[in-house]
């Protein structure tokens, strides 16, 4: 094969690879990864004016330069040239100027905590519209979606309207995950114990896959779901088609449901029991464990009555404004701890009387 040929194959092959890849990222269904989207094409393109080019003089210089090069001037006593320090300093720094602008606009524009304030582009969210609110849990090794306004709960299947805003409440059951819908938004993690949110909207109607981005163990590859993008009415429909065909997710049954598992079909609960989204961010779906928020309430008033008394401490960060000094707890005994041995002396009378 000509070298010319072999050369054309080369520079050929990066398009023949991508020929194969879903670019949903640069042609995303939903508004906020649209803006994403666009996003990394402007920042590619500013940095490829600086990168473009050096390569190019890099390659310019070498050939220009090389040693059987005569007629190329030799000057080796040649150290500053002002108009060259302005081109290499002054370019970049243009260019990091622009990105830090963009990068700082775009940071609060798609804050995933902020509210929408549009749908597309010329469209403002109107202001009878109310988000939808999706309470999302990420399992071992499947998704949990409560929808508490619709009263229904699925696994591995989340379905929206079009043009409707979306509330992503996000949490996880054990390990850290992170919820990605490429045509939707960007990715967030969910973690135990926390609660992280995604406003976002879908703009066309289609079927998209949602995935896990983040590793979580044996079964994380098979951890993905299927997101509809419908019309009002075909989301009520699909609500209806839940109520109808699912069970109840209780707390019992969601402990059943939280076990590891692979490769979970899709599920469907016609009803949830109240408040167990917030049971599971507290981490007491197990109603004979406390909840996080009364163990920080507990950690807020001092610790546990008088004998908790001893096992606090003033915070040293608190300014001395006149304002009686708040506590946190420092330790904090075990039951199964033998009296006297993990407290104070003084602590230990207290017990004893």
């Amino acid at each position: 094969m000509p070298p010319l040929k072999k050369l054309r194959g080369l520079l050929l092959l990066p398009l023949a690879l991508l020929a194969g890849c879903d670019m949903v990222l640069f042609n995303a269904s939903g508004d906020i990864a649209r803006q994403q989207g666009q996003l990394i094409v402007v920042s590619t393109v500013l940095m490829l004016l600086i990168i473009v080019p050096v390569i190019g003089l890099t390659i310019y210089f070498a050939w220009r330069y090389r040693q059987t090069n005569k007629e190329a001037n030799y000057s080796p006593d040649w150290d500053h040239s002002t108009e060259l320090e302005l081109a290499i300093w002054g370019a970049p720094l243009l260019i990091i100027i622009a990105l830090g602008a963009i990068t700082w606009i775009s940071t609060h524009t798609l804050d995933p905590y902020r509210p929408l304030r549009r749908i597309e582009p010329g469209r403002p969210v109107p202001s009878e519209v109310k988000p939808l609110t999706v309470e999302v849990v990420a399992l071992d090794w499947k998704w949990l979606f409560i929808y508490p306004e619709q009263g229904i709960a699925t696994v591995n299947e989340l379905a929206a309207p079009i043009d409707r805003p979306i509330v992503f409440k996000i949490t996880a059951s054990s390990v850290m995950n992170s919820f990605f819908i490429p045509a939707l938004a960007g990715q967030i993690y969910a973690m135990p114990g926390m609660e992280t949110k995604l406003n976002a909207v879908i703009n066309k109607p289609g079927d998209f896959e949602g995935f896990s981005a983040n590793y979580s163990g044996a079964g994380f590859s098979g951890m993905r779901f299927r997101f509809h993008g419908v019309s009002e009415p075909d989301f009520e429909a699909w609500v209806q088609k839940s109520k109808t065909a699912g069970g109840a997710l209780t707390r019992a049954a969601y402990l059943e449901l939280e076990r590891p598992s692979e490769r979970d079909p899709v599920r469907r609960f016609a009803s949830v029991e109240p408040d167990l989204y917030h049971a599971i961010v507290n981490r007491c779906v197990d109603r004979n464990k406390m909840c996080m928020e009364q163990m920080m309430a507990i950690d807020a008033d001092g610790g546990l009555g008088k004998v908790g008394a001893y096992n606090v401490s003033p915070r040293p960060w608190q300014p001395d404004a006149g304002i009686p000094p708040r506590t946190y707890v420092t330790a904090m005994c075990s039951v199964n701890d033998p009296a006297g041995l993990s407290l104070p002396l003084s602590t230990a009378r207290i017990r004893e009387e």
